[in-house]
């Protein structure tokens, strides 16, 4: 009998105890042996795995990459935890996530990579949120190109993100589909944001600054994916992008004059409204076709059907940079707010090229009337009448299954 009620307690212990929970795996830690740990957690881990980085500061002299999807890393935040890469090696990425789908990358600064800050390669339902991409020698040619860069994927989040000094894009998006780049801040870029032959892409409630350009829309030929479509800009602040391009010769951004808010290039149904523009010396709005040599008969150089409305405009176009410069003292010493190039043909294609410019009437416009691409500026034909009225359906919202409210403490 005393064996049977020992037996009875045992197990009753045990039942009150209840499984036992693995160890969470501990923080890692900056030391000499910190790459070698981060990497062989990264390269082994598993799916809802969370590599957690301790509070300091990294010293890495070679790049980190993840291959497994479900994963998120997660340092001790903006600023606490950061990774810095000023002794990198190789000229890569400080952080290359491919073919990883449901990763998050959350609380952790990466400073001076050779390359771009963190790429992500055909990894969808990404989230890149509470990060931060510096290059703290300032605005260089020598810097990394990107700072987020995530391409070739569907259904990204860009939240809560800051980049400073990269050599072509802060925030980039290329050849993606469903996008959102929301409460970021983008400053002392050639570009601030980016969005390039990507479709359905909302942009809103971001600071672009101090960049040469603040923020982009391109579509461009020769890559696997073209036609871009469907953007929405809402509730940014776009102020003051007055920082000189600095980007490596050759770069398609390098033609980006610098003090220019919102550049719009050969894309389609893009929708502008409701932004702050303040303070930026070329244009505040440009909408432009692609003007070099093209050969991909699928390629549209024509900017179509753009829609651009109730935005507010302080100062602006009183220094215009680049190509445009030699209009200003024609057309009064300035240039106004919002500016096409009026080219509607390319080869022997006409279009109905419809740039709905839907301001109060103070707010200035002007079309060049350059005709075809590529433009030639000797040949404008100026006009500041706007273009009849249209109703062009708005981009539905962009929602992302994985965008969860934040949890507290995560």
């Amino acid at each position: 009998m005393r064996v049977l009620i020992a037996a009875v307690s045992v197990l009753a212990l045990v039942a009150a105890c209840g499984p036992t929970e693995p160890a969470k795996p501990v923080a890692i830690a900056p030391g000499p042996d910190a790459y070698t740990q981060l990497q062989t957690r990264l390269q082994d881990a598993k799916s809802g795995d969370v590599i957690e980085l301790a509070e300091g500061t990294f010293n890495f002299t070679e790049g980190l990459s993840l291959t497994v999807g479900g994963v998120t890393v997660r340092g001790a935040g903006i600023d606490k935890t950061i990774l810095s890469f000023k002794d990198q090696k190789g000229a890569g990425e400080g952080l290359l996530v491919t073919g990883a789908n449901d990763v998050t990358l959350t609380g952790f600064t990466m400073q001076d990579t050779k390359g771009d800050g963190i790429k992500s390669k055909d990894a969808d339902n990404i989230t890149y949120r509470e990060l931060k991409v510096v290059w703290t020698g300032g605005p260089l040619a020598t810097n990394g190109a990107y700072g987020v860069y995530p391409v070739e994927s569907e259904n990204v989040l860009i939240d809560g993100v800051i980049v400073s000094g990269a050599s072509d894009a802060g925030i980039y998006v290329g050849q993606s589909k469903n996008i959102i780049v929301r409460n970021s801040r983008a400053e002392f870029n050639v570009a601030g944001i980016e969005i390039e032959n990507s479709m359905n892409a909302d942009v809103h409630d971001n600071v672009a600054t101090r960049n040469a350009g603040g923020i982009l829309v391109f579509d461009l030929p020769d890559l696997p994916v073209m036609g871009g479509h469907s953007t929405r800009i809402f509730n940014n602040q776009i102020v003051q992008n007055d920082t000189q391009n600095f980007a490596p010769p050759g770069n398609i951004v390098a033609g980006v004059p610098t003090g220019t808010g919102v550049l719009l290039m050969a894309n389609r149904n893009v929708h502008v409204f409701n932004n702050t523009f303040d303070q930026n010396k070329t244009a505040h709005v440009m909408v432009v076709s692609y003007s070099n040599a093209f050969k991909d008969p699928n390629y549209n150089p024509l900017p179509r059907d753009f829609v651009i409305r109730d935005n507010t405009y302080g100062a602006g176009g009183n220094d215009p940079q680049g190509r445009l410069a030699p209009l200003a003292p024609v057309l009064g010493g300035s240039l106004p707010a919002i500016v096409w190039d009026g080219v509607t043909k390319y080869g022997d294609k006409t279009e109905e090229v419809r740039i709905v410019v839907r301001e109060k009437p103070e707010v200035g416009f002007i079309s060049l009337g350059l005709g075809t691409t590529p433009p030639d500026l000797t040949k404008a034909n100026p006009t500041r009448e706007r273009q009849p009225d249209a109703q062009i359906e708005e981009p539905a919202v962009v929602v992302l299954a994985h965008d969860k409210p934040k949890q507290e403490g995560s």
